[in-house]
């Protein structure tokens, strides 16, 4: 299978590109980046047009760059017959629904997921299942601290999933912030999440929950963006197996 990779010069597009180049059921075919045009990756000339990926004939096309880049690749791709996995966050409900489109009844599938350590996909799935039996609950990510937006799509994820599984949480008894935004923000059903930015991390996360004399901890930790690896060569090689929009890496890992 031949494979592109979007956001090719970026720390996570170069990842990608090695991964690829060294599993040997997979063909690093093409790199495209805006930013990164003239540079070279894993012995791929990195252009900084996406008709590179036609060009060479690709198969799928990881893309981890972001959302205002992404609404465009990811529609483009489409048209062109091409497999998109996609680790960009940020999507509207708007976005989906125009991705669902663009994929539906045509040959190329996409995959849409906020994480692709399978850990933190167990995680998720972990606190899914733990929710309704539990009456509080908080998110808390920690990330690098050059991440820009947040909280992470993974923590939203996670949050939104926890809200589908119970909507009785118990209601914050905070009443007064000495410093505003102390207790996080407020997410799906009164579930508090908290964004933590410091160098020296890459990605982690703890859920945690507690009813009348016991806790639950839950907790991720990516210390290498090489744990995001093998998702995502499990999503490129099993993404013609899943058409139209897939949402997160479960479906894939049959959980």
């Amino acid at each position: 299978m031949k494979v592109g990779v979007l956001g090719a010069a970026g720390r996570m597009g170069r990842s990608v590109c090695q991964a690829v180049s060294v599993d040997p059921d997979l063909t690093l075919a093409a790199a495209v980046d805006l930013h990164g045009h003239g540079q070279q990756v894993e012995q791929i000339t990195i252009s900084g047009e996406l008709r590179a990926f036609a060009d060479a004939q690709v198969d799928v096309v990881v893309d981890f760059t972001v959302a205002e880049a992404s609404r465009v690749s990811v529609p483009w791709l489409a048209m062109h017959g091409i497999h998109a996995v996609v680790g960009t966050t940020g999507f509207t409900a708007e976005d989906l629904a125009q991705f669902t489109e663009a994929f539906g009844g045509g040959p190329a599938h996409c995959l849409i997921a906020p994480n692709f350590a399978i850990s933190a996909v167990l995680m998720m799935r972990f606190a899914e299942i733990a929710a309704p039996y539990f009456d509080t609950a908080e998110v808390i990510e920690y990330h690098h601290d050059a991440k820009v937006d947040a909280p992470s799509g993974t923590a939203v994820t996670t949050a939104e999933r926890m809200a589908a599984a119970s909507g009785r949480w118990a209601s914050d008894p905070t009443t007064e912030e000495k410093y505003p935004g102390s207790r996080g923000g407020l997410g799906p059903e009164g579930i508090r999440v908290h964004a933590v930015r410091m160098r020296g991390m890459v990605a982690h996360q703890e859920v945690l929950l507690g009813t009348l004399g016991q806790t639950l901890t839950i907790r991720q930790d990516s210390y290498d963006r090489a744990s995001f690896m093998p998702g995502v060569l499990l999503a490129c090689k099993r993404i013609s197996d899943f058409p139209g929009v897939t949402l997160g890496l479960d479906t894939y890992l049959g959980i």
